[in-house]
């Protein structure tokens, strides 16, 4: 698999893996959880939350690694937030949808659902700063550096030029 010439692209794809053995771990810890408390409508209710929380989670980095497929297109600008935009319309469309298909089911407790999606939000918080904080990147990474330096013309100057430097008009006023 080629590298990607754009830093942020080994971040995303790092902060997926965690997020999803994070979500793993959170799926299982959330079905005790919610059993434990609310029995079977709490162990659904906490998968669901964690499973809507990771898939809205996902999709801004998802988008953002497809975005970055045209780096070095010249509309990668508008493309790339067009696409992460685009990402975060469908993010709102998704939540509204599932607000009102999930509003007043019966095998839904609000409460660990809530709690649910909290906490799954906050993990993928904390993976993404210790992701980030332990990802070496350089400040300037996504530049390239000229490799030659192009000097200007440096004709020499007739000594009848009218043009004179600043040098050469104190030498002549100093001299008078």
């Amino acid at each position: 698999m080629s590298s990607s010439p754009v830093s942020s692209t080994p971040v995303l794809r790092t902060v997926l893996i965690w997020s999803a053995v994070v979500t793993g771990a959170l799926l299982v810890v959330a079905a005790v959880v919610g059993f434990l408390v609310a029995g079977t409508t709490g162990l659904w209710s906490a998968l669901l939350g964690v499973l809507l929380a990771a898939l809205f989670l996902g999709i801004t980095a998802a988008s953002i690694l497809i975005a970055n497929r045209w780096y070095g297109d010249p509309l990668y600008v508008p493309i790339f937030f067009g696409i992460v935009l685009g990402g975060w319309i469908l993010k709102l469309v998704l939540f509204i949808v599932a607000l009102i298909v999930l509003r007043g089911q019966p095998w839904i407790e609000p409460m660990v659902f809530f709690v649910a999606v909290v906490v799954s939000v906050l993990a993928s918080l904390v993976v993404d700063v210790v992701v980030l904080t332990r990802m070496r990147i350089p400040h300037v990474s996504d530049t390239t550096l000229p490799t030659t330096v192009e000097e200007p013309d440096a004709a020499p100057r007739a000594s009848g030029s009218s043009h004179s430097s600043e040098s050469d008009a104190d030498a002549e006023g100093r001299g008078a």
